[in-house]
């Protein structure tokens, strides 16, 4: 069930939405190697539940890439997805002042500006699925189909 949100913007828009969701503090480096990994252990879930926030540039615009950390992001089926020709992965200072987030802490939810939204398919297999809450340190699970209707998002096969 919800609990009390953490402040993040991320966790505001879960609690007003009425979204149910839980809260997963963790401790882990954010600069550490295999960081996904580590933090789907520190959590102690399958690491194909737990979602990396990438943003990346689709033909000039930036677009928001939510895949699994077991995997990388396929910049050409985003491109696709996004209905664009090619995509890059955004500049580190572009993303963060774009979504409000830090590196190791961009939430889908909750950004600054409303970007173009495409999640993994592996997603909607799974009852619940885990991101960034908007900080390092702290994720959240929701149900895929909550990030999908709260993000606007395109499911697409986007991990490489």
């Amino acid at each position: 069930m919800a609990r009390k949100a953490a402040g993040t913007p991320a966790t505001v828009l879960l609690s007003s939405a009425k979204v149910a969701h839980e809260l997963h503090p963790y401790e882990v480096s954010p600069d550490a190697p295999n960081y996904g990994a580590l933090v789907a252990e520190a959590l102690g879930v399958d690491p194909a539940s737990l979602f990396k926030t990438l943003i990346a540039e689709v033909d000039g615009q930036l677009t928001v890439g939510v895949v699994p950390v077991t995997g990388d992001l396929d910049l050409k089926a985003l491109a696709s997805a996004a209905g664009g020709k090619r995509a890059t992965l955004a500049d580190r200072a572009a993303a963060e002042r774009s979504s409000g987030y830090v590196r190791g802490g961009i939430s889908p939810l909750g950004q600054r500006k409303r970007l173009p939204t495409v999640i993994d398919d592996s997603a909607s297999d799974l009852p619940l699925m885990y991101v960034s809450a908007g900080r390092r340190g702290l994720q959240v699970s929701l149900a895929p189909a909550d990030l999908i209707r709260l993000t606007d998002a395109t499911v697409a096969h986007i991990r490489a």
